[in-house]
């Protein structure tokens, strides 16, 4: 199993949203960086859902529902979509702030290439921000 690390801005999607409605389309990634992760994703992954710019933090945990597939509203065929299902709500959201305080999350992308929208996270720093967030890893 691999983990992952994908931002979304609030008022695009919000981690009570997907809650809601228990499955949805990862979609709006035009990143060819963040693109090449989605592609090695695969069922069963499981990935921080992450709440960008606004009070950002990683606020909940989410499972890759479906592997990487075409986006059909890309003409050039760029892009991939993947479909995500809530696992657990963080019981304390761990901030940017935190991870950038901690010198063990020096290395992640959200901290060097704070730009991009999804990044790989090491089995080292799933557990830790797990621990941090107060849900088992």
């Amino acid at each position: 199993m691999a983990y992952w690390l994908m931002k979304t801005e609030p008022h695009d999607y919000s981690w009570p949203q997907l809650v809601e409605d228990q499955l949805a389309t990862w979609d709006g990634v035009h990143n060819h960086q963040a693109a090449r992760n989605m592609r090695a994703m695969q069922e069963g992954d499981r990935a921080f859902f992450y709440r960008s710019m606004q009070d950002p933090a990683v606020v909940g945990v989410m499972e890759i529902a479906r592997a990487a597939y075409e986006d059909p509203t890309d003409p050039k065929k760029s892009f991939v979509l993947v479909d995500v299902k809530p696992v657990r709500p963080a019981l304390r959201e761990v901030s940017l702030q935190q991870i950038k305080a901690d010198p063990r999350l020096q290395h992640l992308a959200l901290v060097r290439q704070s730009r991009l929208s999804v990044s790989p996270v090491d089995d080292a720093a799933w557990r830790l921000i797990c621990e941090l967030a107060g849900i088992e890893a």
